[in-house]
């Protein structure tokens, strides 16, 4: 497919996909959003490909939300179904996505470009970005998991704090609240983000992908039955038996993701 409104670029086996729409800070349209759908699942599938990197084009926004001119003229239903499409096909996709995905947040980060950034499983941030859920200032409340999934990261208080002032925050206080793994400077920013990846990718796809099912179970009512499954599933791969063979033999394993 040939895109439009955003860019995938392969290093080594990291695919970057960078959502290329600069003159709008990046911003999440209809055909952005299936865009990114058709790129999700096109890196899933792809064997060679151990990670993905989220970014956005240029210096000044990761995604600096939804496009707002295409909420003219929505009502209840429509919004209903805006939102549980763009979960189905994107956030919860991304979120319980079977290879590592980082977001590496260059810039402003607002509203459905946070949330974008959260659905990931790491975030790296330059020192220059802000980040913010600024919904109830147009009427409305982040629809993309952004109550959901900023609680679990900082917790229900500063949550509530964040949403209801709309307030923007740097990197440095997204940082201490625990909403980003690291913060760089912009020139350091897709170093850092490959280096976590590059880490990533040499351990066992399989177990990595159990992590990612086990974690995303935390604090629900099947969370520990989950890590069970998921150990339990893990003994009947050839990656643990190459990884017990190579730890005895003093040598580092060859994971095939089988």
């Amino acid at each position: 497919m040939v895109y439009q409104n955003i860019r995938t670029e392969d290093r080594g086996r990291i695919r970057y996909i960078i959502i290329s729409r600069e003159s709008k800070l990046n911003a999440l349209n209809k055909d952005t959003l299936f865009e990114l759908h058709i790129a999700l699942g096109d890196a899933l599938h792809n064997d060679h490909i151990g990670g993905l990197i989220i970014t956005g084009a240029g210096a000044k926004a990761f995604v600096a939300g939804g496009d707002i001119a295409e909420f003219k003229g929505m009502d209840a239903e429509a919004g209903r179904n805006l939102a549980h499409e763009n979960h189905k096909n994107i956030f919860n996709l991304i979120e319980g996505f079977s290879k590592p995905v980082v977001a590496a947040i260059n810039g402003f980060a607002l509203g459905g470009g946070l949330e974008l950034a959260m659905a990931c499983h790491i975030r790296i941030a330059a020192d220059n970005a802000k980040m913010g859920l600024p919904e109830v200032t147009l009427g409305l409340i982040p629809g993309y998991g952004g109550t959901q999934r900023l609680t679990n990261l900082i917790g229900k208080g500063k949550a509530l704090e964040l949403i209801m002032t709309a307030d923007m925050i740097t990197a440095a206080e997204a940082y201490q609240l625990g909403l980003v793994n690291h913060v760089v400077s912009q020139d350091h920013l897709m170093g850092k983000a490959e280096e976590i990846l590059q880490k990533i990718i040499t351990k066992a796809p399989l177990a990595i992908a159990a992590a990612i099912t086990a974690v995303n179970a935390a604090g629900t009512a099947d969370g520990f039955e989950t890590e069970i499954e998921e150990f339990a599933k893990c003994f009947n791969t050839n990656d643990y038996k190459e990884g017990v063979a190579a730890f005895l033999e003093k040598r580092k394993p060859v994971f095939k993701g089988k």
